[in-house]
Formats: C-alpha cells, structure tokens, sequence
C-alpha cells in the first residue's frame, strides 16, 4: 500500500491529534461526573465515543489517501500521425464564413472536429503565408494543439509581399518523411485549410513529393464567390484586427474570394480529397488508415488504485447515525416540553 497525503503526514497528526484527545478522554470516562451514571447510560455513552473515534480516524485515513500500486486506464488511441497544414495570410480573417464570421473561425472548428475524430493520434501544425512554419510537431497533447489554434494570427498586413498556396510543400514532405522513418508501422494523414488564392507571382510549387507519404486526408476549402472584406492585422495577440479597419483596394474594402481550381489541383496532387466547407455542415472525415476498434489497457506503471473512498463510506455511515439520532433527540425533547407548557398555560389561567 502506498499513501499520497493531501496535506504533509506531520500537519495531519497536528490537525487531528487534538481532537483524538478529547474523544479519547470522553471515553475513557463514561461515568461522567460524580459517576453516576446508570449502567445502560454509561454503556452507550462508551459506544457513542467509540464511533466518534472511528470517525476521526476515517478523516485521518482519507487525507492520507492510501492506494494500491498497479492500476490500469482504458484509452482508445488511433495509431496515426495527423499533420494540419493552415493558411494564414491576410485572407484567412475574411469575413464570410457563417455570414460575417472570419474563415479563421471555421478552421478552428474543423481542428477540433479532426482532433474529435481520431482519439489518440498524434498530431503537428504548420503554418504559412510568406513563409512555412512548424508550429507543433507531432504530439499526442490536443490541448496543446488547440491553444495554438486559439492564439493563430495571420501574417501582419504591413509586411505581406504576397503568398503561394503552395510555399508549405517541401516543409510538409519533411515533416511526413521524418515521421515515416521514426514510426514506419503508423499511418499519416494529411489535412490542409486554405482558400486557394495565389498571391505571389509566380506558380504554386507542387505537393507531390509528400503524396508517397501520406495515406489519406483532406483539403478543406474556406470563403464564397462573392468573397469577403479583411481587416487590417497588426500581429497583437489580444486581436486579429485590433483598430477595426479593413484593408482596401482603390478607395473600397478589398474582398477575397475562394479559388476552388487551385484547392482541387492541391487535392490531386496530395491523392486526397477536395471539400468546400461551410458553417451549416460538419465536415466529412475519412476513416483513419488504422485504428483500434476497441478499448485497450494502457500501461499500469504509476497507475494506482485509490482505496481513500472506503474511509469516506465508514465516514458517511456514522454521520448519518449520529444525525439520525440527534433528530431523535430533538423529538424527545418536543415532546417533553409539551406538557410542561400545557401546565403553565393552565396555572396562568387558574390565576
């Protein structure tokens, strides 16, 4: 048996040896004073601090929080590797998803449908507008994924020189092969969130090379036809847009509009599938190239099986007694004082 106090074993025995010794004292003695108690009396007056005793112990014995070493958890785990590709150019912040929303919104919550989708995996981030970024590498940590999702920005308005769709390629196809190498038994799954707008000025580069690595995935596309205007972003944590003003094109806001032909292109260079996305639909996941089907025991090295929960039911037993029985006393007194009452209202009245 092992204990994992709450509090340090000296102060517990601070806190309760006091009170251990009053309850001791009162059972020691039940005569109470002048001894003349009766010997029923003092027999449950014996009884009453002996579970009063118990109880204290029960306290002491849960705040030391005992267990037994060897316990096992049950986890469901997707044994693949799942990189996300994100765009984060000015274009990202467009407000047409869900109306007026920001595309950014709408890649946030697909992360999370993703993360929802494949318990277990391992998962990385990369970024990119001017230039790719590994944000994450792979991890099986998806809160610290989705803090990173929380606190994405994209690029800083004044400095962005225009972007490729594409710029990404050679650090996803990296990222995927160095993955295939350490765990060449795991699956990879690659997802990328983009608009498909080609901003730089010369073609986008291809994602072949990382195509013999990944086994399935998904390119999500964000924005509409009409397009949707985008503010200016000063690279603040607090806000994407701090002063509210969007960007503009000859005197008016400028929009951007998605490009699903670059998307698709993309798509078939990657062997995965092309989805346009929208706020009123949840996306369409591919099955995981292997997965578990069922529950399986994870290792029970620094696992325990807490045992305090047996303290805490002797605790509640006796609580429960000792207020049962203070009720009872209550209504033995009641019923005392009744007739005791009824007597004086009778005298006041005879006088």
């Amino acid at each position: 048996m092992i204990f994992q106090p709450v509090l340090h074993p000296l102060l517990l025995v601070l806190l309760c040896a006091p009170v251990a010794v009053v309850v001791v004292l009162a059972l020691v003695r039940p005569g109470g004073a002048g001894g003349s108690r009766a010997q029923g009396s003092g027999t449950q007056h014996v009884l009453l601090w002996a579970l009063r005793l118990v109880l204290l112990l029960a306290c002491f014995f849960m705040l030391l929080r005992p267990g037994i070493p060897g316990g096992s958890t049950q986890t469901l785990a997707t044994d693949t590797d799942v990189v996300l590709v994100v765009d984060t150019t000015a274009s990202i912040v467009a407000e047409d998803w869900d109306g007026d929303r920001p595309r950014l919104d709408g890649v946030r919550e697909d992360v999370q449908a993703i993360v929802e989708e494949y318990p277990g995996a391992r998962f990385a981030l990369i970024t990119f507008d001017a230039a790719a970024q590994l944000r994450m590498p792979l991890t099986t940590d998806t809160t610290a994924l989705m803090s990173s999702m929380e606190v994405l920005r994209p690029e800083v308005t004044s400095r962005s020189r225009g972007s490729s769709i594409g710029i990404a390629n050679q650090l996803l196809a990296d990222t995927l092969e160095a993955a295939a190498d350490r765990s060449p038994d795991r699956s990879r799954m690659v997802f990328y969130f983009g608009d498909g707008e080609q901003t730089a000025s010369t073609p986008p580069e291809s994602f072949r090379a990382s195509a013999k690595y990944a086994d399935s995935g998904m390119v999500f596309g964000y924005g509409t036809a009409e397009g949707g205007p985008m503010r200016l972003t000063t690279g603040s944590v607090g806000s994407s847009a701090d002063n509210g003003s969007y960007i503009e094109y000859q005197g008016a806001p400028a929009k951007s509009v998605i490009v699903e032909q670059t998307l698709q292109t993309l798509a078939g260079e990657l062997g995965v599938e092309y989805q346009h996305r929208t706020a009123d639909a949840a996306p369409a996941l591919p099955e995981a190239p292997t997965t578990t089907t069922s529950y399986s025991e994870a290792g029970s090295v620094g696992n325990v099986i807490e045992l305090y929960w047996i303290a805490a039911v002797v605790a509640v037993a006796i609580l429960g007694f000792e207020l049962a029985r203070a009720t009872m006393l209550v209504a033995r007194l009641r019923r005392l004082r009744a007739p005791a009452v009824r007597a004086a209202e009778r005298e006041g009245s005879a006088s």
